[in-house]
């Protein structure tokens, strides 16, 4: 608890980009922290916005915002008649009669075009700096509230809210609101499931505390080792619960197995360590490996949950194994000596003393039988028809990969939220109004900012490429404001140049130059994300890259593409393309674990193909429900290789264990099958009803995170049960059979050589 104290949130450009990469140099110490800026918006709609009283009530506004931390300027319509009024009559105040604001704003259109885009709209802006945190974006939020209720706008006007960072700000409000109850409900589900299906055990919700303890665990290691907690990285927490739940089953249903066999507590929990201990480390190893595969992601924030999804199996293991066995232990000598009243109910018989109880236990016990029979039914079934059941989960399997290539990649950010989310509503009204503010942006390094060459290449490229490219809207660059102060034409001149600048204001000059050798250059790209989505963005930004080409900058300039667009990207980029190649890998690892550590080719493949055919039938199942990969589900590939293989590789120790024990294959596998085979469904049902709470969540992306994972723990255990023991019989089967007849080569051979001697 005090290390997690120590967690950090982590929302910046670094949870998407390594900080060493040229494109977090570009984008974060060149774009963000020097040019880039962001705006909250306030929206004023009525039936005529061009009224005295009105501007009046924005010119409060800005009086109040203006000493606010962190405002750079704001910007409305009332500054801007001020100005004018300023220039004609001398007087820096709002005309005080509705004619004379209509007859300044009718007179310069073109100043007004974008904050009043018609006679019902008015948009005020709120700059902030592009590098503001989020904290301090909340604030300048909050006071940009306030400062709307004291402004005494006129009661016939709607005044709205809106822009990225108040959508941004209120979606993680709402994520975060709701997956407090989401997880509340993933709990509810986890108890009943528990007392259903684990019920053959004393003490059926330990589990559950005993994972919380290992979750608690893993805050404290986050803290310590200084892993900051993100987007993505909080959706490994209800992974990590349904990992940690079948750890602190499996020890659970060993322990209570042991101890029905009448053995005494010590010998029980050395048994449990002893048989059950290693087989779930090795389950825990090839999860580890699994989720290797996340640290070939070039996105800091996925192998940061790489490294949280490894801690915490580690840690959720180590409880199962330390406090889930000790305690029961301590119950049971605590109910054997009655010291806690309210375990009689679930003492064994052979020690209870309560007829009531005992007929409980026997009732649950029954059930538990129920259970197993039907598993070994199910087993006699596959394994008698092992071709056919193998035969068509491989083609369902390869049908599966093959379909998983038409499966679309969601990339709109604005899909994952509510759609009737009221902040999601006032941004997409904004985007009626004004058009989108979509933006490809260029860093123009130059020798000397003042260079008439230089801003006679920016001016020719910009009208080639808005004149030239249809998603190429507008362009914005110092040039226009240079021409504006000179007659519409650029000097010759340095010097006339630099003159022009004393005349520009700070606050204007400011977004497109940076000392004396570093210019910027805007093009609108309008709602490009949402009209040609990432892939089409790319294609364009791929086309101004080579338009540079052809038109190359004077020399000694260097033209750098970047931007909100551009990280994004990237970012989306790496996180879906790279899945595939992420889930193969990680079946590569745990094959290659299982052969390190058993030496043995049969105990290596038997776990793996299982979960490859998985992989297969996933894909397949996306596809016929027309589901999307989006940044979240992108790694569950190699999420469900982690969660899954832990079932197959269960059930194959329990197989040799028994198999050692002196029992034939098909022996072997109906005990594994039946035994461990309740403590898999117990804990795969837990699971399955956990993430099946986030299928209610309001967020798509959660939302679909939650599907996708009910639908890849159920098709493991169907795999598990279905495909695994006609598999391991069928392959053992034939190497005992081929060990065989070399023995027996091996005996004739040696007959023969004895014969002739």
């Amino acid at each position: 608890m005090q290390g997690a104290q120590k967690i950090e949130m982590a929302s910046g450009t670094e949870t998407f980009v390594g900080k060493d990469s040229r494109m977090y140099q570009d984008f974060d110490h060149l774009f963000l922290n020097i040019f880039q800026t962001q705006s909250i918006v306030v929206m004023v709609e009525g039936n005529d916005v061009k009224t005295s009283d009105l501007m009046k009530a924005v010119d409060r506004l800005e009086h109040q915002l203006q000493s606010t931390e962190g405002v750079i300027e704001t910007t409305s319509p009332a500054s801007i008649v001020k100005g004018i009024n300023y220039q004609m009559t001398g007087r820096y105040t709002v005309p005080d009669t509705d004619e004379e604001v209509k007859a300044i704003i009718d007179a310069n259109p073109e100043a007004f075009e974008m904050l009043t885009p018609d006679d019902t709209h008015m948009l005020i802006s709120v700059v902030m700096a592009g590098s503001t945190t989020e904290a301090k974006q909340e604030e300048i939020l909050y006071a940009t509230e306030e400062a709307i209720a004291f402004s005494e706008f006129p009661p016939s006007y709607s005044i709205i809210v809106t822009g990225d960072p108040a959508f941004s700000i209120s979606m993680n409000h709402e994520m975060n609101s709701s997956m407090g109850p989401l997880l509340g409900i993933s709990a509810f589900f986890m108890l009943i499931v528990l007392n259903l299906v684990f019920r053959h055990v004393r003490w059926k919700l330990l589990p559950l505390p005993v994972v919380l303890l290992g979750i608690i665990y893993t805050f404290g290691a986050m803290g310590y080792l200084g892993i900051p907690l993100s987007m993505v990285s909080m959706a490994a927490f209800p992974v990590l619960i349904g990992l940690g739940i079948d750890y602190a089953i499996q020890f659970h249903n060993r322990m209570e197995e042991e101890l029905q066999e009448n053995k005494n507590r010590t010998h029980a929990v050395v048994a449990t360590v002893k048989n059950t201990g290693p087989a779930v480390l090795v389950a825990l190893g090839m999860t580890a490996l699994g989720f290797v595969s996340l640290f070939t992601s070039s996105v800091p924030m996925i192998r940061d949950f790489g490294k949280l999804l490894m801690i915490g199996i580690v840690m959720c293991y180590i409880a199962a194994i330390f406090v889930g066995i000790v305690t029961i232990s301590l119950f049971d000598r605590a109910s054997e000596k009655n010291l806690v009243g309210k375990m009689k109910s679930r003492i064994r018989p052979d020690r209870g003393k309560d007829g009531k109880a005992a007929e409980k236990h026997v009732e649950g016990h029954a059930k538990t039988q129920k259970l197993e029979e039907f598993l070994k039914r199910l087993t006699d079934f596959t394994i008698k028809y092992d071709v056919v059941v193998l035969g068509i989960a491989a083609l369902l399997c390869l049908g599966g990969i093959y379909a998983d290539q038409s499966v679309g990649i969601q990339t709109d950010v604005t899909t994952f939220v509510p759609q009737d989310m009221p902040a999601l509503i006032d941004l997409q009204h904004m985007g009626d109004i004004m058009g989108g503010t979509d933006q490809l942006n260029l860093i123009i390094k130059v020798k000397d900012t003042a260079d008439p060459e230089v801003l006679q290449w920016i001016d020719e490229f910009s009208e080639h490429e808005v004149n030239g490219r249809g998603h190429i809207y507008s362009a914005s660059s110092i040039v226009p404001l240079v021409k504006e102060l000179n007659g519409g034409i650029i000097p010759d001149s340095a010097q006339e140049i630099e003159a022009i600048y004393e005349q520009i204001p700070d606050y204007k000059k400011d977004r497109y130059m940076y000392g004396k050798n570093m210019l910027l250059l805007n093009f609108d790209i309008g709602n490009a994300v949402s009209d040609i989505k990432v892939t089409g963005i790319k294609e364009l930004t791929n086309i101004v890259r080579e338009d540079i080409g052809w038109m190359p900058a004077p020399p000694g300039t260097s033209v750098t593409i970047t931007g909100n667009n551009v990280v994004f990207i990237e970012v989306i980029t790496a996180l879906t393309s790279g899945r595939v190649q992420m889930t193969f890998l990680g079946l590569a690892l745990v094959l290659a674990g299982l052969f390190v550590i058993y030496r043995d080719w049969l105990k290596a493949l038997t776990p793996v193909i299982p979960m490859f055919i998985v992989i297969g039938w996933s894909g397949g199942v996306m596809d016929y429900l027309n589901l999307d990969y989006n940044p979240m589900t992108a790694t569950l590939g190699a999420l469900i290789l982690g969660v899954g293989s832990e079932y197959a590789i269960l059930m194959m120790e329990r197989y040799f264990e028994e198999k050692e024990a002196g029992a034939s294959p098909l022996e072997a596998i109906h005990k594994a099958s039946t035994k461990i085979g309740t403590a898999i469904i117990a804990s795969g049902a837990t699971t399955v009803f956990g993430f099946m709470a986030l299928i209610a969540s309001p967020f798509a992306m959660i939302s679909d995170f939650g599907i996708v994972t009910v639908i890849d723990v159920l098709l493991a255990l169907i795999a598990t049960f279905i495909v695994f023991p006609p598999l391991i019989v069928v392959l053992d089967t034939w190497r005992d059979k081929k060990r065989g007849a070399q023995t027996a080569q091996k005996q004739a051979g040696k007959q023969v050589q004895g014969a002739d001697i």
